[in-house]
């Protein structure tokens, strides 16, 4: 399953760019990286796709992912309007979500990404260093409870 969600993600971010000017696909692929596992690997080359793509669960649902996966590409998929605080208390909702989205921000928060930020993308990094703390003590709360 891997690997097609690896070919999902791919076709899906094909000419997207990053804020930094490159190419999307690498900072999915960068969050896949960090997975423990392939559960984590396949949530984290897709986490994009639902929210910045016209791929839905549904389509997901019947490419054959697991629900668990679905729940977690939910969780961590931002829904249009929804206040950004809001969205982080569902994504830690589910423990998947919660590691997926801790490896997305950490992703962001690379300031090596992106050399001469302006004030938007500083504002950008402070909010997610604000809800990094959130997230991060989530997964360390998790890491206890051996989840």
């Amino acid at each position: 399953m891997l690997e097609k969600a690896i070919e999902i993600a791919v076709e899906a971010h094909r000419g997207q760019i990053d804020k930094a000017g490159k190419i999307y696909i690498l900072h999915p692929i960068r969050v896949m990286l960090r997975g423990r596992n392939e559960t984590e690997q396949i949530v984290g080359i897709l986490h994009d796709v639902v929210e910045d793509t016209p791929v839905t669960l549904d389509m997901l649902r019947k490419e054959g992912f697991s629900e668990e996966i679905l729940d977690a590409l939910s969780c961590v998929t931002k829904n249009e309007g929804e206040d950004y605080g809001d969205f982080i208390n569902r994504v830690i909702t589910n423990p998947l979500a919660t590691r997926i989205k801790l490896y997305d921000l950490e992703d962001n928060m690379n300031r090596d990404r992106i050399p001469y930020p302006t004030e938007h993308d500083e504002a950008r990094f402070a909010k997610y260093e604000k809800y990094h703390k959130v997230v991060a003590a989530k997964v360390k709360e998790l890491d206890k409870q051996n989840l």
